[in-house]
């Protein structure tokens, strides 16, 4: 695949998206993959979207997007955000289940020793200040903030703006996207791939890195139950009011 029409996924945690990569990767090839998979991997200045690849595909920011050839083709993937969330709690809380003493106190994972020593509601809204800050930039609100600031820990950039400011901003900058899928149309992906690309990937269907429970199964109630308070409880709801509200108007299905 010539990289002047290159395929951008813009992956969202814990929405099918390693799926997805691998079956895009498989497409186009190991080599014609952009190595940047997480906003982390480029210290400082280097670009997340580095010039000559046929695939950008990762937790990544999307500030470069119109560096890339203008036959590029952009996506991303959304669930019900309260889905989304406790997908997300109870993966990290299955991986740090899988750790060991030592590994648990390496720096890297001290939100995995967090998620284990506190309970849910703790870990939500415990603090300190500087965790308190990861939790909202993972958890809270993240379609809006990251459509809006293109940057997956954007949301300080937001904190001067009110929830409707931000939701405005989300929705002018998806006119910049092609498509957003529902994590229940993905087979609407595939054929956009075939008809785009005349190749064929299978992703409905096909999970990697599910989290510990059955797919069918409904997290969020779970997680719910994990929290002891009525203030606990509204504040998790409200993690998910804007993107709720954001797919609503985007016409994208929970």
């Amino acid at each position: 695949m010539a990289a002047q029409s290159p395929i951008v996924f813009l992956h969202i945690p814990k929405t099918a998206g390693q799926t997805i990569h691998n079956a895009l990767a498989a497409m186009v090839g190991g080599r014609h993959v952009s190595p940047i998979r997480t906003h982390t991997q480029a210290p400082g200045d280097a670009p997340q979207m580095p010039a000559g690849y046929a695939l950008y595909s990762g937790h990544i920011d999307w500030t470069e997007l119109e560096t890339l050839p203008g036959g590029r083709f952009t996506f991303t993937v959304l669930r019900d955000p309260r889905e989304r969330i406790a997908s997300f709690y109870f993966f990290l809380l299955k991986e740090a289940e899988a750790l060991d003493r030592a590994a648990l106190e390496r720096p890297e994972n001290h939100g995995k020793k967090l998620i284990l020593q506190r309970s849910a509601e703790e870990y939500f809204f415990g603090g300190p200040a500087g965790f308190n800050a990861f939790i909202r930039d993972h958890y809270d609100n993240f379609y809006v903030s990251y459509l809006a600031t293109r940057k997956m820990r954007g949301r300080p950039e937001l904190r001067d703006l009110t929830a409707a400011q931000r939701l405005e901003k989300a929705l002018a900058n998806t006119s910049h996207i092609d498509r957003i899928y529902p994590i229940s149309g993905l087979g609407q992906l595939e054929a956009d791939i075939a008809a785009r690309f005349g190749a064929q990937i299978s992703v409905t269907g096909t999970y990697v890195n599910a989290g510990p429970m059955a797919r069918e199964q409904s997290r969020w109630p779970k997680l719910l139950n994990r929290i002891a308070t009525d203030r606990g409880r509204a504040d998790l709801e409200a993690f998910a009011e804007g993107d709720l509200e954001l797919m609503e108007r985007l016409g994208v299905s929970t």
